[in-house]
């Protein structure tokens, strides 16, 4: 399975997130949807128009 952190340089909840991740030796990758447009509509999609990250 593949863990994909969608977050924002400004989020705490998401900087927590990824200690606990991290904490339980889970590889994720990260995408910070406030520098890349790319990321932001690719989040969008994933999760159907959501606009809270994590």
């Amino acid at each position: 399975m593949k863990i994909v952190v969608y977050s924002t340089h400004t989020c705490p909840i998401c900087v927590k997130t990824k200690e606990l991740l991290d904490k339980w030796n889970l590889p994720f990758e990260q995408k910070y949807i406030d520098d890349d447009r790319a990321h932001m509509a690719e989040f969008s999609k994933v999760t159907n128009g959501a606009r809270m990250v994590p």
